[in-house]
């Protein structure tokens, strides 16, 4: 019979296991680094405006795609604020799940979050809670 878990008994699991948990572990990112993806992000680097990028992501996405990509950005922000997963998904519609996702590539992904909203100037989040 399958264990269950608390919420929290499953983030402290998470957070200690050493196979995917890793700060720059790019297993991803080697699958998705292929000439069609270089290509991709090449094509959205020459957008020039937010209309421009309306545009291109309405031709491109689903509509549910494209919401679930903002979603997920709106919960990143959420998160780096210390919003709770209750307040967040109350806001945002976001499952538990997407959130624990977003969540786990704040602290462990490539820092593309940070990047982003650092350029956007929403970094000082991030900086409260390292203090």
């Amino acid at each position: 019979m399958a264990k269950s878990y608390r919420f929290y008994e499953f983030s402290v699991l998470k957070c200690n296991s050493n196979e995917s948990a890793t700060k720059g572990d790019n297993a991803m990112s080697k699958k998705i680094r292929t000439e069609a993806v270089d290509y991709l992000f090449q094509g959205i680097l020459s957008l020039e405006d937010k209309e421009e990028c309306y545009t291109f992501f309405e031709d491109i996405c689903t509509i549910n795609e494209l919401l679930s990509l903002s979603q997920r950005f709106e919960v990143a922000k959420m998160l780096r604020e210390h919003k709770t997963y209750l307040e967040i998904a109350e806001k945002t519609g976001a499952s538990t799940a997407t959130i624990s996702r977003v969540n786990r590539s704040l602290n462990y992904g490539n820092d593309g979050y940070d990047m982003v909203f650092e350029r956007i100037g929403l970094g000082e989040a991030k900086e409260e809670k390292a203090e």
